[in-house]
């Protein structure tokens, strides 16, 4: 009579009794079901904090409206200001989300949530998915609500649905790789304090691209450090994409933008994504 071993999914291996090819699939499906718990748990803050909510999707509105009809933005640009301003302040959109998914994972550090779960028989990795899949649904929320005020004040894309889905594929492949930042600094931070340091660093990197005016109108130097700015090339792709005015300067970064909006958030992701899964399995060790 032989004994049968009976392995936890997510902390077994095949040296614990970890399952096979049959297992394997059991595994997929254990995954899958508590990311979904982690994400509905995320999900569920939403609801008991609406009006956090509501201030994360009204601000990028505010910052909209506000360079809409009081600063001005689009300056040097040959065109409607509006349709390049608002591909601009999506792409910024993406990157302001990093506060809020920092601030979410600090909380949890502090309060033991994170401890508690990784004594849980649950797969380790769920807790991160939860964190980025929430993110992801609360960034196209966002989205969907900078495209309608945009539409509202003017803003319109010019290239077919193909082109505009490409370009909401662009600025979401940024945003998820700014999560991974958010999330590996936040772990790296540890306290809710600190996320006010990334806020302040998060507004010169922000406006120290073209979301808001041309690089031609900028010093020669501050022009090409703005150039290589990872939210110039997605806000570039994305006015191309939408066939909105670009204010191109003839640089290779400029004529290469839709290249560069996906090698630079895959190289962002290829260097944070590895960091934050070896610290988050390094937490409480």
């Amino acid at each position: 009579m032989s004994a049968t071993t009976t392995a936890i999914p997510g902390q077994g291996g095949p040296e614990q009794g970890a399952p096979g090819r049959e297992g394997g699939a059991a595994w997929l499906a254990w995954a899958a079901a508590d990311s979904w718990t982690m994400t509905r748990r995320e999900l569920a803050h939403w609801a008991r904090q609406p009006v956090a909510v509501l201030v994360n999707l009204a601000f990028p509105v505010m910052l909209l409206l506000m360079f809409t009809y009081l600063v001005g933005g689009g300056r040097g640009v040959q065109g409607d200001p509006t349709e390049f301003l608002v591909p601009g302040m999506l792409a910024l959109t993406m990157a302001f989300g990093l506060e809020s998914t920092m601030l979410a994972v600090t909380q949890d550090l502090n309060k033991g949530v994170i401890d508690r779960f990784r004594s849980l028989p649950m797969v380790p990795g769920a807790v991160l998915v939860g964190r980025s899949a929430a993110d992801m649904l609360q960034s196209t929320a966002a989205l969907a609500v900078m495209a309608g005020v945009g539409y509202a004040v003017g803003w319109r894309w010019h290239n077919g649905a193909a082109a505009a889905l490409g370009a909401v594929g662009l600025l979401l492949l940024l945003r998820f790789a700014m999560l991974w930042v958010g999330i590996q600094l936040a772990m790296v931070a540890g306290r809710p304090e600190l996320v006010s340091a990334v806020q302040i660093l998060v507004w010169p990197v922000g406006f120290l691209s073209n979301v808001f005016a041309t690089p031609a109108t900028m010093p020669g130097w501050l022009g090409a450090v703005v150039e290589w700015n990872p939210m110039s090339a997605t806000a570039t792709a994305v006015r191309e994409l939408f066939g909105n005015p670009g204010g191109a300067t003839g640089s290779w970064a400029a004529e290469h933008a839709q290249l560069l909006s996906v090698l630079w958030p895959v190289a962002i992701i290829a260097v944070f994504f590895p960091l934050a899964v070896r610290k988050f399995a390094r937490l409480s060790r």
